[in-house]
């Protein structure tokens, strides 16, 4: 029987000939992450063990993401603290303000990840490199302390669910619709600790920005991670960023499957996750005129410039509605930059939204968006739990940045096709997708 190709990355990174899911392996890391509110943990955890060295100060990447720029005192501290352990281990990847960036859309952007490595952080998100062919999980902070001293950790081998994507996604529809559908089919429990992996001929049509996407929210889902095959899309990004060849693996042609999901893109309608999970989806047809307060566009899941295009392109010419806070953050300092290279700044001022410094803030309550006791947002965050964006008597609608943006155009949610596209960036609203 063959093996999957999370499967064979592992293999090749446990140094075995194959592995079966189940399996308990030891495999060697290529980058260890962790972030200002992970970190500390980790360290703490690093020294009390008594450890004296990492195992490759270039193979370390700590971003300072979460509550920066520094909302509080103790947000200071924890930053402080890591600012310090970088220093003193000579930590190469270290992001702070000013350099850096949301960590799942920074780590991709600056080349630090790529096919067939194998990686982990202290971050559950940390599944959103498989977009790019690795194998990437998220872990607890103290498998990031050991992974920063041995440069290993213990996995168990997931099996896998395949899922085939056909067609071609309509106007509006990004990876953040794929993804939801996925959820609201198979629950946030289907995959768990199993690997998605993604195939099939819809793929040529869902850029990089929705494959990163995708993979991001596997975890919501229940999955190690998930992954997608590399082709043209992956070299056509990976150019001039990796800066070494990627190790290209694929899947056995009789590798084996817990089961097979098909979606057809074609068919696909803006999805909303409705509180508080984000299988409780709906279709923009089925939503109803719920009334928003707040609109979110950005995150890891959606602070891309592709993501900031779509917004632009429905926000260009028009105001926010009266009532309604509409908070857009760019993901990256380069995406920050590109953003107002483009226009697209100025097009999000003018219509009367906050155009913020990258960070996580509002997706976790942390700030630059905070909810109050019966307050809605539509965001492009990753989850909706319960008290996820502030109190616990507040809502959040995940959806992607087409429906959030045409939301805060009218203050409820909102099919992006009721309002459309204004002025020279109506190409963007579809990704131009060929």
């Amino acid at each position: 029987m063959g093996m999957t190709m999370t499967q064979k990355i592992l293999a090749a990174h446990a140094g075995l000939p194959e592995v079966r899911a189940g399996q308990l392996i030891e495999a060697k890391l290529d980058l260890v992450l962790g972030n200002d509110i992970t970190s500390p943990v980790a360290i703490d955890e690093f020294e009390k063990c008594g450890a004296h060295s990492v195992f490759d100060r270039g193979r370390i990447a700590l971003v300072m993401d979460h509550f920066t720029p520094n909302k509080d005192i103790k947000s200071a501290e924890q930053c402080l603290q890591v600012r310090s352990f970088a220093g003193k281990y000579g930590i190469r990847n270290f992001f702070d303000v000013g350099r850096m960036g949301i960590e799942h859309a920074l780590l991709p952007e600056q080349g630090l990840v790529g096919p067939g490595d194998c990686v982990i952080g202290a971050d559950s998100h940390t599944c959103t490199y498989g977009a790019l062919g690795a194998f990437s999980t998220g872990v607890g902070s103290t498998d990031m302390a050991a992974g920063m001293i041995t440069g290993k950790a213990w996995f168990k081998v997931p099996s896998a669910i395949r899922v085939v994507l056909t067609g071609k996604p309509g106007r509006w529809i990004g990876g953040k619709d794929v993804i939801l559908h996925l959820i609201g089919r198979i629950g946030v429990d289907g995959a768990l600790y199993r690997s998605l992996e993604f195939t099939g001929e819809g793929l040529k049509h869902l850029g990089m920005a929705d494959r990163l996407t995708i993979a991001n929210m596997a975890i919501e889902a229940g999955a190690s991670n998930g992954i997608f095959p590399v082709d043209a899309v992956t070299e056509d990004y990976e150019k001039g960023r990796l800066g070494r060849a990627p190790v290209v693996y694929e899947a056995d042609a009789d590798a084996a499957y817990d089961e097979t999901v098909e979606i057809d893109l074609s068919s696909l309608r803006p999805v909303v996750a409705f509180p508080h999970l984000p299988s409780n989806t709906k279709t923009i047809d089925e939503a109803g005129k719920v009334r928003i307060d707040q609109s979110v566009i950005g995150s890891c899941t959606n602070g891309r410039i592709e993501d900031l295009r779509v917004a632009a392109s429905i926000l260009k010419g028009r105001k926010v509605a009266a009532g309604v806070r509409c908070i857009v953050i760019p993901a990256t300092q380069q995406i920050y930059l590109a953003a107002v290279r483009e226009g697209l700044a100025e097009i999000f001022v003018e219509a009367g939204a906050v155009f913020s410094t990258p960070t996580c803030g509002p997706c976790l309550g942390g700030h630059m968006g905070v909810l109050a006791e019966g307050e809605r947002a539509v965001s492009t965050t990753n989850r909706n739990f319960v008290g996820r964006m502030g109190h616990v008597k507040s809502e959040v609608y995940l959806a992607g940045p087409a429906v959030a943006a045409a939301s805060a155009v009218t203050g409820y949610l909102t099919d992006p096709d009721k309002i459309g596209a204004k002025g020279s960036l109506e190409d963007e609203g579809t990704r131009n997708r060929p």
